[in-house]
């Protein structure tokens, strides 16, 4: 069986992530999923498929250096990259780092979103893993 993007478990995870944002839409303007603030700014690309793996894109204005850092991430193509958008881009077996992810998540919402929005929007807690005893 075929996955697609929304199949895959990282991506349906982002897709959660990004829904609890306020005012937050998800559009497919070319096929694939795209998240943004009011429906006007995307903060956030998501596509791939069982052949290809898994591509995100988010909008790193203040950490693109660090995200650059990891082998899985270059530039966002179109030039996009000159803004601070990272691509992150993992095989069809990879294991996507999932809280790195979501942590850029915050950083690309906050980046489009209009300043009073992002005030007053506390980031979301990161969950605590307990150690097994």
């Amino acid at each position: 069986m075929k996955w697609t993007h929304a199949a895959h478990p990282v991506a349906k995870a982002l897709r959660a992530a990004a829904l609890k944002y306020p005012e937050t839409v998800e559009d497919m303007p070319w096929g694939h999923p795209a998240y943004k603030v009011a429906g006007k700014k995307a903060f956030m690309f998501v596509g791939g498929d069982e052949s290809t793996g898994l591509t995100v894109s988010m909008k790193l204005p203040f950490r693109a250096a660090e995200a650059l850092s990891h082998k899985f991430a270059a530039p966002t193509g179109y030039g996009l990259g000159k803004s601070g958008w990272v691509t992150f881009t993992f095989g069809p077996k990879a294991k996507p780092p999932l809280a790195t992810l979501v942590d850029y998540l915050d950083e690309s919402w906050r980046a489009v979103a209009p300043k009073k929005l992002s005030a007053a929007f506390a980031p979301p807690k990161a969950r605590v893993r307990k150690k097994a005893t």
